[in-house]
């Protein structure tokens, strides 16, 4: 037995590890192989899952409403107007990709947004989501959602964060240029929503580039408002200052040095004119007797010079009248007597000039010691304007550099907010966003495709890991490592008609009789029936074997296989008898039209003797359950069970059908009054460890478990050695 059985396993190309692909397999199929393989085992969920998730594809690209993208372009890090010598951090900076990377952040940061949401855009996003909360039916909007869209546009942070899903921003590969694009349902909103933030983003550029002038205008005019009041301030001290030293300003120089000039002017006048009045005062008193006539002031007086042509007159007169009238003539003593009064006014006017001029010293010496006094004073405060000059000198130099840097303060102030106002800053608007005229997404040929890709993969996983996770027998290896006990067969599974029958994962189940028909007539089946059968007989030595034939679950395949040995045994020339042990269940008589029968229930009941419930199917004996009863157990369990067992001995092959032992108990009572156990496995379908756990109840019950046949077992499984043919004879023309 073990020389047939290693030699079975070593032709089996099925003796491989669980869930892996065979060596040669692999070497013929290449990696792909096993994969390809499990998910052809798995065909129909893969193609469930494919058709669910292409569908569900489908059913998206026509629900899912058109999304329009309106997208612009801005340029980051040119050169400044008029910068023709850019700096070394300006040249690094250009082309940066983490200063490309920086300036997109900036665009998605909510600062800008909310610069952005400022312009007006809250009515818009209002109609948006009106729009994608109804599908594209506003007029149908709900309150609530209604209420929903409205708080949105009046919340800032949720408006931020409603915008920020929505906008894109990218740059074009290396280059310089950001993209900046709105995604919306509404083809106007887009294009309004993109040119808003990139005119945010410009006009926030050209405010910092601008800021470092404002701030230094801001702090100008600041210097200049204080520079400005400090000058007034200190204006008004020195006019206070002048006003309280009265240092008052002159024609030509200040009040006090004009006076102290002129005081001295008029004391050098005063000393001229006492002088002038003591010298000829001087002439009038120190001439001699009549001397004083001929004195310069005496001269220069008219009245006297006016009296001494008279007296002249008069004294030529008397002369020329004294010597016609002589001395006593009235005339001549009238002459006289004029003459004497010219004399005396000539006196008196000499003596009034000379008191004049006495007068004149006087009161020039009088002014002259006024002057002198005042000339003093002047002196002492032309010394003390001196010092408070100086001291406003001082304070008019530090007022006119004041003054000077108030000039030049003014002069930057307007150079810079010259260049703030044509500043246009390192970023450029290449195009605003056009509206666009067909929708972004969904497109339905990449959507599609997506969808057929999605759907393989997805497909194709659930295949595989329903495949690994899978512990449903589906090698001899996976039976004789679990169970101990060898795998006799695999019996291959009879296909239904047709292209659908082959390509199904799960053939058709055919009645038994069809089943049992088309093995007659399966060269592949016959095979691998004549390998089951060599195995049994050669389990063991005694000339009449009973074999238990059963499986842990229904629908395995143990009555189909119990059928087709007995029709093998009988074929070879072997009496051979099949016993229906499902009381419960019975099928033989309906499924093959057996005619009616008191069965084995009725042996066991003692109703009729095993021979009387024999029924003949051709070649070989069948005993059907006969009528269905629920004390199948207690039936199994008594003496008669062990007297028929006894009594069909007497056929040399006795294959006894029992229900499944997951099931039911009858198995296991039977099992230590056979010669052996074949337990049945489907293909695909019976999981490890029940078999695993039949075996084992069956050993502990005291039976012998011969071996395990592998039952619908995919096509193509098995290896054959069939007949070959002979050649055809050659002729002797053909060899020559």
């Amino acid at each position: 037995m073990s020389l047939v059985t290693v030699d079975l396993a070593d032709r089996s190309p099925a003796r491989v590890v669980p869930h892996q692909a065979a060596p040669q397999d692999k070497e013929r199929g290449g990696v792909f192989a096993a994969p390809l393989a499990r998910i052809w085992r798995r065909r129909t969920l893969f193609a469930a899952v494919f058709a669910l998730v292409l569908g569900l594809a489908v059913t998206a690209l026509m629900l899912i409403p058109p999304q329009y993208v309106a997208s612009g372009s801005v340029i980051v890090a040119e050169a400044e107007p008029g910068a023709h010598n850019a700096s070394m951090a300006w040249i690094q900076k250009i082309g940066d990709p983490a200063d490309i990377e920086s300036q997109i952040l900036v665009i998605r940061s909510p600062r800008l947004l909310r610069l952005a949401i400022e312009d007006g855009l809250a009515a818009h996003v209002l109609a948006e989501c009106r729009y994608a909360a109804t599908g594209g039916r506003p007029e149908r909007i709900t309150e609530k959602k209604a209420a929903a869209c409205v708080k949105l546009t009046t919340d800032r942070d949720a408006l931020v964060e409603y915008l920020q899903k929505r906008y894109a921003v990218t740059s074009s590969g290396r280059s310089r240029i950001i993209t900046i694009g709105y995604r919306s349902p509404l083809p106007e909103t887009a294009q309004t929503m993109a040119n808003a933030l990139i005119n945010a983003f410009l006009e926030d550029q050209r405010e910092a580039q601008a800021s470092s002038r404002k701030a230094a205008a801001d702090w100008l005019h600041t210097e200049i408002n204080q520079l400005d009041e400090s000058i007034r301030a200190d204006e008004t001290r020195i006019q206070t200052f002048r006003r309280r030293k009265g240092l008052l300003k002159g024609a030509s120089a200040p009040i006090s040095a004009e006076r102290l000039t002129n005081i001295s002017h008029q004391l050098a006048n005063a000393e001229a004119a006492k002088a002038d009045a003591a010298a000829r005062l001087g002439e009038i008193e120190n001439k001699g007797a009549g001397g004083y006539e001929s004195a310069p002031a005496v001269l220069a007086s008219p009245t006297i010079g006016a009296l001494k042509q008279q007296l002249s007159g008069v004294s030529a007169q008397l002369a020329n009248q004294s010597t016609l009238l002589g001395a006593n003539h009235p005339a001549i003593k009238a002459l006289m007597t004029e003459r004497a009064s010219l004399r005396a006014r000539i006196e008196q006017e000499i003596g009034n000039v000379a008191q004049g001029l006495r007068k004149t010293f006087e009161a020039s010496s009088t002014l002259a010691k006024a002057l002198r006094a005042q000339l003093e004073t002047a002196k002492t405060e032309a010394a003390a304007a001196m010092d408070d000059e100086a001291s406003i000198e001082g304070m008019v130099r530090n007022a006119e550099i004041k003054r000077n840097r108030y000039a030049d303060l003014v002069k930057r102030t307007g150079e810079l907010e010259t260049e703030r106002r044509i500043l246009t800053g390192s970023t450029r608007l290449v195009s605003l966003a056009e509206l666009p005229q067909e929708p972004f997404s969904p497109k339905a040929v990449p959507f599609i495709g997506g969808g057929i890709v999605l759907a393989g993969v997805l497909a194709a996983a659930a295949a595989l890991l329903r495949d690994v996770t899978d512990r449903r027998v589906r090698t001899s290896a996976q039976l004789m490592a679990g169970t101990g006990a060898p795998v006799f067969a695999q019996l291959p599974c009879l296909e239904a008609p047709g292209l659908v029958g082959r390509l199904a994962d799960r053939p058709r189940e055919l009645r038994l009789s069809e089943a049992l028909a088309r093995a007659r007539v399966d060269p592949t089946m016959q095979t691998v029936l004549r390998n089951l059968h060599a195995h049994l007989v050669l389990a063991g030595g005694s000339a009449s074997r009973a074999i238990l034939v059963t499986s842990s679950k229904p629908r395995e395949g143990k009555s189909f296989t119990a059928f087709a040995m007995a029709g093998i045994g009988a074929a070879n020339g072997r009496r051979v008898l099949l016993v229906e042990c499902d009381l419960r269940r019975p099928n033989f008589e309906a499924s093959l039209g057996l005619g009616r029968s008191p069965g084995l229930g009725g042996v066991l009941r003692g109703e009729v003797g095993p021979a009387e419930a024999v029924v003949s199917a051709g070649r070989f004996d069948v005993i059907p359950a006969g009528t269905p009863t629920a004390d199948s157990t207690e039936l199994l369990m008594s003496d008669r069970m062990v007297d028929f067992i006894a009594w069909s001995r007497r056929y040399d092959l006795v294959l006894f059908d029992t229900p499944p032992t997951s099931l039911l108990m009858d198995a296991s009572l039977l099992a230590r009054h056979v010669d052996g156990v074949l337990c049945c496995a489907r293909y695909g379908r019976s999981q490890l460890s029940d078999i695993v756990e039949t075996v084992a109840n069956l050993r502990r019950a005291g039976g012998v478990v011969l071996g395990i046949a592998m039952t619908m077992v995919r096509p193509g499984r098995q290896s054959t050695y069939d007949v070959m043919p002979l050649p055809e004879p050659r002729r002797a023309e053909a060899v020559r």
